[in-house]
């Protein structure tokens, strides 16, 4: 990503990367706000969420893409918008998902057959964030 189409400033990218739980806010069928407290991972592309397809976050998602995420910290904070896409077909559902569990244990995850048939007797799915604007308050 070259500087010209650089979303966060390096210190907003700096405050993602050291969190890992959010807010994020989804629009309902009838357009009034739905949020959710998520853990994430952020790559410097986009943000993974590990979800469960039958959540409101993942149905509203589905519908309707725009979302906003806040990350704080304390009086610190971040809030994205962006646009969320529900992935439910692997190998990008596997791969978002094993990120986000990564970053929850701070270990590597093996992405194993027992991985996969755990995610699908959950409804494991996953949504991925792609940031386009973002502001920061302290």
């Amino acid at each position: 990503m070259n500087d010209e189409t650089r979303i966060f400033t390096p210190e907003q990218e700096a405050f993602l990367r050291d969190q890992k739980i959010a807010v994020l806010a989804t629009g309902r069928r009838d357009g009034s706000p739905q949020v959710s407290h998520i853990l994430y991972d952020y790559d410097g592309r986009d943000l993974a969420i590990s979800v469960k397809s039958y959540t409101a976050k993942w149905k509203n998602v589905a519908r309707q893409p725009r979302v906003a995420l806040l990350v704080h910290d304390g009086g610190k904070q971040l809030v994205v918008y962006g646009r969320a896409e529900a992935v439910s077909e692997d190998p990008a559902r596997i791969e978002l998902t094993a990120r986000v569990f990564a970053r929850i244990t701070g270990e590597p995850v093996s992405v194993t057959d027992e991985f996969v048939t755990k995610m699908d007797a959950q409804q494991r799915t996953a949504l991925r964030v792609i940031p386009e604007t973002a502001t920061m308050n302290d």
